[in-house]
């Protein structure tokens, strides 16, 4: 008899470890989550309360590192807590920036395989085929619609992939964002194979900030994009094809800065978090990106333009349950408080919804 299944749920999480190269043994497990913790509360006794674990396996987890890396990972003073050498930081910036990277990647993979193995075992199909440009709203979204029970599978790409993949019928919502302002003509134009459907209705989430994410107190002293051509000033960016690189582009383009002139222009991450990670590790000195993951970083944040992220779907779509669910969590207002909390975000017109000509008439 076969059981009766809504969905399968996968989990991906990225796991890594160190090693000499004579093959000695790799770190211990649950190493590196300590570390982390000893990063964030300031003491190896307030790590090892956080992650459920003895002070005296904890102790033992760093002086099992450190012989087998034949460094110390952590300074210890009586009464001032713990931090962590120069090798621990590295080691804790290294899991934040793998994270980062490939969390989004991992969960779009998840959701593949769990759509595919509910599919063989006769599941129901997902409720909400979401393609979108990732993002910490949308992300939200996403979690509250889960707390509901409404099935979503999600795929995080660019803004042209999710456009595209609404335009093929390969989802039911796209998520968007376009500049506001002076680069939005230049935005349209640039998405517009994808968005000629005269059916094609908006659904506003929320409007974000992106600017430049810089180490605390500025020490490089960038103030504006024609900063970023100065000798010796190492930037990160997004990657190529991302709607976070066109607006820098065209941010570029409006300051009369060649991006040749601006060194590391052509390294990119994937994800706003990975470029945040990757300026508070130390190995860059500016990134572009959104401010709420320069905050979480504890990194500076000069904003340099404001979005509109958005949902598209066709108009037949707003009348099944799930667009219905989906409009009933923008449009609280535990949704609207969990994303004004994020930093550089404003969720004012959430669950707004219009036609996209009207949104966008043509004669912009």
């Amino acid at each position: 008899m076969k059981r009766s299944l809504r969905a399968t749920r996968v989990t991906i999480r990225p796991v890594w470890s160190i090693q000499d190269a004579d093959g000695g043994p790799p770190l211990p497990e649950r190493l590196l989550a300590l570390l982390v913790q000893v990063q964030a509360q300031g003491s190896l006794l307030a790590a090892c309360e956080r992650l459920g674990m003895s002070y005296r396996h904890g102790w033992d987890l760093v002086r099992q590192g450190e012989a087998a890396l034949d460094a110390p990972l952590l300074h210890m003073a009586r009464g001032k807590g713990s931090t962590l050498t120069p090798l621990g930081a590295q080691l804790v910036w290294a899991d934040h920036r793998i994270t980062a990277r490939l969390g989004p990647v991992l969960d779009s993979l998840a959701c593949e395989l769990a759509a595919g193995l509910s599919q063989a075992l006769g599941a129901d199909p997902p409720q909400l085929r979401l393609h979108a440009s990732h993002g910490f709203a949308v992300e939200a979204l996403v979690q509250a619609l889960g707390r509901q029970g409404v099935t979503v599978e999600r795929r995080y790409g660019s803004s042209v992939e999710a456009a595209a993949a609404l335009h093929d019928g390969a989802c039911d919502l796209a998520g968007l964002h376009l500049p506001e302002g002076p680069l939005q003509a230049a935005a349209l134009a640039h998405y517009a194979p994808w968005l000629g459907r005269p059916d094609w209705q908006l659904i506003d989430i929320a409007t974000r900030r992106q600017g430049l994410m810089l180490p605390a107190g500025n020490p490089a002293k960038l103030y504006e994009l024609a900063d970023l051509t100065r000798p010796g000033v190492r930037f990160i960016n997004r990657q190529a094809g991302s709607g976070t690189r066109f607006l820098l582009e065209g941010l570029l383009a409006q300051a009369g800065v060649s991006p040749q002139r601006i060194p590391g222009f052509e390294q990119g991450e994937f994800t706003h978090a990975a470029v945040a990670a990757f300026v508070a590790s130390g190995m860059a000195d500016v990134g572009f990106g959104l401010e709420t993951p320069a905050r979480h970083f504890r990194l500076d944040f000069l904003p340099l333009a404001s979005e509109r992220y958005f949902l598209l779907c066709r108009a037949s779509t707003l009348d099944t349950p799930a667009l219905h669910a989906v409009l009933t969590v923008l449009r609280s207002a535990a949704f609207h408080a969990e994303v004004d909390a994020l930093p550089g975000y404003h969720a004012g017109r959430a669950g707004h919804v219009q036609a996209l000509a009207e949104a966008f008439p043509p004669s912009r």
